[in-house]
């Protein structure tokens, strides 16, 4: 076993500290001209950085998703919005993670691609799992095995026997559960899927796990893990599986090595900058030490697993982390603190009791595994019934059609002439409003590229930042325009999407897109134009006097967008960020301040500050009044 673990460590440095095929990739990016070419570069570029590090990989689907929406390739872009939205859940951002799964699912059925309906609906699931809605979670991986099964992809449906196995035991239906993750581990065998069929001993496993055969569940992920390691899959996949060994081996009581495992799994989680895989870690090594009595030892662990998981909006286990959490401080005679943890626990229990015992949940796997026979049954009699329908009606409907064909023939000459006429003039109409907001938006563009120009030839750094806000303020108005000419609704603007395109762009001005995450804790929301440019231009100066002046000497840190309509037409706006203090924005004489005091007004808004670990604006905007 030591052996075993030893050559995990080794794999991960490999992958870590010799060249990967990333470096000659990047320049066949840069010297291709076509760009259907470049996108399927950039697609290959963010596989392999997913199995090295998961905020690389993000930055190679941002750049896709950029350059698909930019070429207009409807292919394309519910790919690269289902790899974006991979990687925001799995650095436990799942607002920004469902955002794009969402938008993936919309373009993967405009263009009828129901593969990628089905994978991206495999990760909308696994999100609702880590939210606690379990049958939430079910329903949709039931739904991706269907898709699945329509189409015949051993490999789509062996995956997706592995989810429903999941989803199974989490609700303690662990022999049905087995049942479905050993038909997985078949049809991988007789298919030869290797690298599913790691996936599908793990699902095993974990069933056995739950059942509390501990033995059995110990040889189906030393089998997993042994195949992840030949086939080379990388950090996050060796994280995943010697993580489940370590639960074997932690409930055959073998903590030594239980320790050894959830030590690699760590450090291959922090090396590929895995969340998901670091909290389950930590968690794993306070339950260890709590079990072996060094609750000291425990206890640090336990409280990072918590954070994390609180951080991140991730309700699986988080009881149980709670009630771990308790039982150290009790232990260390810290009374006051056990019983924090063991209400916490308590609450959370409670709020998702009545999700596992929903009795929906259970009708859905016999929902599943009757609808196929019943539909047999159904199209049988269907057919029977037709038959004698169209002996009867047939002589009736040729007798009624003869009639109404000549009606409908002038009827539809008539209609279709006035037809032509409306639809070629609503046609004209809408393509001469987006070729407007396209001039407007490229019009911005050099407005913002001649202050840019301008700004270089500056060697004044108060002028010079003066000028690269006013770009910042252009691009904002710029975003607004582009989303209008971009989408489908020429009066409104969603304004979640619309947040974070002006997120990354101010990010990249400063050069702060690796210190600094902007979270938009939102709905989606349309906006109407005239409301839409104000707003963009305060949280343009909010988020600009943040990074100004909140995170100074390289902080790192994190903001917070919240956007939600309330009664009676009033827009809630706040700002929040956990920097050092004021950023000055609402009681300052700058030029920002008094621009932001304006807009508040044009909105018929008020505005009020909050500083407490960190600063919180907040506004609240009454559009029925505003001007």
């Amino acid at each position: 076993m030591r052996k075993l673990l030893l050559l995990c460590c080794l794999q991960a440095q490999w992958l870590f500290g010799q060249g990967t095929p990333l470096d000659s990739l990047e320049q066949r990016f840069a010297t291709e001209q076509a760009d259907a070419q470049k996108l399927e570069l950039l697609s290959q570029m963010t596989g392999i950085a997913y199995n090295m590090d998961i905020k690389i990989a993000l930055g190679y689907a941002k750049r896709g998703v950029a350059l698909a929406e930019k070429t207009g390739d409807k292919n394309w872009q519910p790919k690269f919005y289902e790899m974006r939205g991979r990687m925001h859940a799995n650095l436990s951002q799942l607002d920004s993670a469902m955002l794009f799964f969402d938008k993936a699912i919309s373009g993967y059925l405009a263009v009828g691609n129901k593969k990628g309906q089905a994978t991206t609906s495999f990760k909308i699931a696994w999100v609702h799992k880590r939210r606690g809605e379990i049958e939430q979670s079910m329903a949709t991986d039931l739904s991706a095995l269907r898709l699945m099964e329509e189409l015949g992809d051993q490999e789509g449906i062996a995956d997706a026997l592995g989810r429903v196995s999941w989803d199974l035991s989490i609700q303690g239906r662990q022999e049905e559960a087995l049942e479905y993750a050993q038909k997985g581990i078949q049809i991988c065998q007789k298919n030869g899927l290797q690298e599913q069929l790691t996936t599908a001993l793990r699902y095993a496993g974990d069933a056995c796990i739950a059942m509390g055969n501990h033995a059995q569940a110990l040889d189906y992920y030393n089998q997993s893990l042994a195949l992840v390691i030949s086939m080379d899959l990388g950090p996050i996949q060796i994280a995943d599986i010697i993580n489940c060994r370590g639960n074997a081996l932690k409930r055959l009581g073998r903590y030594a090595e239980a320790l050894e495992d959830y030590k690699v799994c760590l450090a291959n989680s922090e090396k590929a900058n895995y969340p998901g895989g670091i909290f389950t870690a930590t968690a794993n090594l306070g339950e260890v030490n709590l079990l072996l009595g060094k609750y000291a030892e425990a206890l640090p662990y336990q409280l990072k697993t918590i954070e994390l998981q609180e951080k991140g909006g991730d309700l699986s286990n988080l009881t149980e982390n709670y009630g771990h959490a308790s039982t150290i401080y009790e232990q260390l005679g810290d009374y006051k603190s056990a019983l924090l943890y063991q209400k916490k626990a308590r609450l959370m229990r409670d709020s998702t009791a009545s999700l596992q015992s929903d009795a929906s949940i259970s009708e859905l796997r016999t929902q599943y595994e009757t609808e196929k026979k019943e539909a047999t049954i159904a199209l049988q009699e269907q057919q029977i019934s037709q038959q004698r329908l169209v002996q009867w009606l047939s002589i009736g409907v040729a007798v009624l059609l003869a009639g109404f064909l000549f009606f409908l023939y002038r009827s539809y000459r008539a209609r279709t002439k006035t037809n032509q006429l409306l639809a070629a003039k609503n046609a004209e109409n809408e393509l001469l409003l987006k070729e407007i907001h396209h001039r407007v938006k490229n019009n911005l563009e050099i407005v913002s590229s001649l202050l840019a120009l301008q700004s270089a030839q500056i060697d004044d750094k108060g002028i010079k930042d003066a000028m690269q806000e006013g770009q910042n303020r252009v691009q904002s108005i710029g975003i607004v325009h582009q989303k209008l000419y971009q989408g489908e609704n020429l009066g409104a603007i969603e304004m979640k999407d619309y947040f974070l395109n002006l997120s990354e762009s101010i990010l990249d001005s400063f050069g702060a897109d690796d210190r600094v995450t902007i979270e938009c804790a939102m709905d989606q929301l349309d906006v109407d134009i005239d409301t839409a440019v104000p707003l963009g231009l305060i949280v343009n100066e909010l988020l600009t006097n943040t990074l100004k002046y909140a995170f100074p000497d390289g902080r790192k840190g994190n903001v917070r967008i919240k956007l939600e309509k309330r009664a009676a037409g009033v827009l809630h706006l706040e700002v929040t960020d956990d920097g050092v203090g004021k950023s000055g924005v609402t009681q300052g004489t700058g030029f920002g301040g008094q621009l932001v005091s304006l807009l508040t007004r044009q909105l018929s808004g008020s505005m009020r500050e909050e500083v407490q670990n960190g600063t919180t604006v907040i506004f609240d905007f009454n559009l029925k009044k505003a001007a």
